[in-house]
């Protein structure tokens, strides 16, 4: 606690507004993965909002870092891993409920199912 201390008093409302913002995000993400009915909904939730929570969380260690008048790499390198990474697992994650026809809500459209059908009566 003593580093926070030392800080300048705008790293430290930084560091905190970007730690309470990852946390929100990554709160809405995880009660979103835990509430919303069928896989694909449940998938959306955890890549978009957790993915800005922790990355939230990353800028908060970064000012946090900067305010300590040291400066280090390795947060953006957790920061490009991290939405680079996120949005690839969710996209094969997708494709693979599609492949094996997970069961889904109604109101979840299958688009692949549409296309097939337009493509009928244009023939």
């Amino acid at each position: 606690m003593e580093a926070l201390h030392n800080m300048p008093q705008w790293a430290q409302w930084t560091v905190s507004f970007f730690l309470i913002l990852g946390a929100v995000f990554a709160f809405i993400g995880s009660l979103g993965l835990a509430i919303l009915p069928d896989f694909l909904t449940r998938l959306h939730a955890p890549t978009k909002n957790t993915t800005m929570g922790v990355g939230g969380v990353v800028i908060a260690s970064i000012f946090f870092t900067i305010g300590q008048g040291v400066w280090h790499f390795h947060e953006l390198l957790i920061a490009a891993f991290l939405f680079l990474t996120a949005p690839i697992s969710a996209h094969l994650l997708a494709k693979a409920a599609l492949h094996l026809d997970l069961k889904r809500i109604s109101s979840t459209k299958d688009l692949r199912s549409l296309s097939q059908t337009q493509q009928k009566t244009d023939n």
